[in-house]
């Protein structure tokens, strides 16, 4: 996307003429809608979609959010949902019936897989988990009877990446609507549907909103899409975006590239470090020269997010924690996205002790300074024998 436009869309596209001459957007902070008239009522009664009326329909500061959300993505429309599994569940449900297949990246977020796994095979609709960095494998996986493509690139906790561009074409030869999870690279880096994908899906709670204080999910397409994907799911599910979430996001919106540009600089710097040091077996961060999908990653994104992961040199429980205990500045917690630097050890979720995957640490880079990261990281890294 164009710097110029970019800088547009973020501050000033849609705000001209706001009540009293304000600056900042104002938040209508309300449940329902009044009208002059019996006919403007009526007008607005047959046609929610285009008025405000009540609040869990449509609302002027969250209509203000979803334009500037789609306008980024380069989509026709968007739709502000409570939570990013509500993007994701209301994206898959729309385009699938019983009897009906989905296929996934195998190591997509936990939530998406129990949609999938579980309470979608509730109502006959079955799912095919692939590795996604193998473009032939997930075709393959193909049936006549698949109706969605799922796909998150980078994936969770283990960084794979997909071809977007080539199982988008693939997807769409068979009427397959594709969707991805653009959470990581948000749409400063990364605009999958002028690579073909038709849907576009966000956890509003990270870098989207940035601050660490709401709970929110986007989806973004065409006109059509998102017309069915309201009518169809959110409205009859009801997950409400609220107005004043709604203006923290457009408040956060206003610095996302700013914050976007620091992330992927401070990530850079940590991860180079880590790669480096003696106790550290390898580093899981897409734009890094050593990772295995370089080429891929270069294609796809023009920068990178604050989120990687990486691997101690050991198998032992104790060392991990140890190692996490005596960070200072790294926050214990799960999600990620906002100003602060979080880490989350995949030891922590419990399991076998013995398992691979004690030593897989996944850290958010905040917007602290990295020498003062990297500083912490050294010192914890100290602490194991």
């Amino acid at each position: 996307m164009e710097q110029d436009n970019l800088s547009y869309i973020l501050h000033h596209m849609n705000e001209d003429g706001l009540p009293e001459n304000a600056v900042s957007p104002p938040i209508f902070q309300t449940s329902i809608f009044c009208f002059p008239s019996f006919a403007s009522f009526q007008e607005a009664i047959t046609d929610e979609l285009n008025h405000s009326l009540y609040t869990r329909g449509n609302n002027p500061t969250v209509t203000l959010a979803e334009q500037k959300i789609a306008a980024l993505e380069g989509g026709e429309r968007a739709k502000l949902v409570s939570s990013g599994v509500s993007a994701i569940a209301h994206s898959i449900m729309a385009f699938v019936r019983s009897g009906d297949h989905v296929v996934c990246v195998e190591d997509c977020y936990s939530w998406t897989r129990v949609l999938l796994a579980s309470y979608l095979a509730r109502f006959n609709v079955s799912a095919t988990f692939v590795d996604g960095t193998d473009s032939d494998k997930v075709i393959a996986a193909f049936r006549e009877e698949t109706r969605v493509l799922y796909l998150e690139s980078p994936t969770s906790l283990t960084f794979k990446l997909q071809d977007l561009p080539v199982l988008a074409g693939a997807a769409r030869q068979r009427n397959i609507k594709t969707i991805i999870d653009n959470t990581w690279a948000t749409p400063i880096f990364c605009n999958p549907i002028s690579m073909g994908i038709d849907l576009v899906v966000h956890s509003g709670s990270k870098y989207l909103g940035g601050a660490s204080d709401i709970i929110a999910g986007a989806i973004v397409g065409s006109k059509d899409d998102i017309d069915l994907i309201r009518k169809q799911e959110y409205l009859q599910f009801g997950t409400v975006a609220d107005p004043f979430m709604a203006w923290l996001m457009i408040r956060g919106l206003r610095t996302l590239q700013i914050r976007m540009k620091a992330h992927y600089e401070g990530a850079m710097a940590v991860a180079s470090y880590l790669e480096k040091h003696p106790k550290v077996e390898n580093v899981l961060y897409p734009m890094l020269d050593s990772y295995s999908q370089k080429d891929l990653a270069r294609r796809l994104y023009r920068g990178g997010s604050g989120l990687f992961s990486f691997n101690l040199k050991t198998r032992r429980l104790e060392d991990v924690i140890r190692f996490v205990d005596a960070l200072k500045l790294f926050k214990r917690a799960v999600s990620w996205g906002g100003y602060e630097s979080l880490i989350f050890p995949n030891a922590v979720k419990g399991g076998n002790p013995a398992s691979a995957g004690i030593s897989l640490v996944r850290l958010h880079v905040g917007l602290e300074a990295a020498e003062d990261l990297i500083g912490d990281l050294d010192n914890a890294l100290r602490g194991i024998g």
